[in-house]
């Protein structure tokens, strides 16, 4: 974490090789976030990198009152959700369903569990991804992310009243879709 910080003091400064350390070091996290969010490796790789072109373009305004990961996280739901609204405008396809969970969450040493624990994390994916951006956006940033909705709220430009709502919304939304007999058989 220490290491980090004196990679962003540096980049703060105007060093290229110390922001993209920065970049290689939080990549990963960004790139899952961008992807929870977009439900598409495409999109995800290109809020991606529109991520870190705005970090890198603020990186000299960044005070460092929060870590950076929290600054990148924020970065991210701002670029996606400006990603989603661009291309709701210009293309007139579904989000994707792959990829939305890591698949390395299972009882090491169990087939069996790893299976079931898959199957139930695909389709908890899946309907994270059936839900409509706006309340996949706050779902993922206060559940996965653990972001505060006051937080949220204001990366997101809304109000933190519309914030709990759309997190209530989003939560009920996802149970009712993982409880549906079929699974997923009604979207959201």
């Amino acid at each position: 974490m220490d290491a980090i910080a004196d990679l962003v003091d540096a980049a703060r400064s105007g060093d290229r090789a110390a922001f993209e350390q920065v970049v290689r070091l939080t990549y990963r996290e960004t790139y899952t976030l961008a992807l929870r969010l977009t439900g598409d490796e495409e999109d995800a790789a290109d809020v991606s990198q529109e991520t870190y072109l705005r970090a890198w373009r603020g990186i000299g305004r960044f005070r460092g009152d929060a870590d950076v990961r929290t600054w990148l996280y924020r970065i991210t739901a701002n670029c996606a959700a400006t990603h989603l609204g661009r291309r709701r405008r210009h293309r007139h396809d579904q989000l994707g369903t792959s990829g939305t969970e890591p698949a390395d969450h299972h009882p090491a040493g169990d087939p069996e569990a790893a299976a079931l624990a898959g199957a139930g994390l695909a389709e908890l994916g899946a309907a994270v991804a059936a839900l409509g951006p706006k309340l996949r956006a706050v779902l993922v940033l206060r559940d996965v992310y653990g972001l505060a909705l006051a937080q949220i709220a204001e990366d997101l430009g809304i109000s933190e009243t519309a914030a709990k709502v759309r997190l209530h919304r989003a939560r009920r939304a996802l149970r009712d879709l993982v409880s549906d007999e079929g699974g997923l058989s009604r979207a959201v």
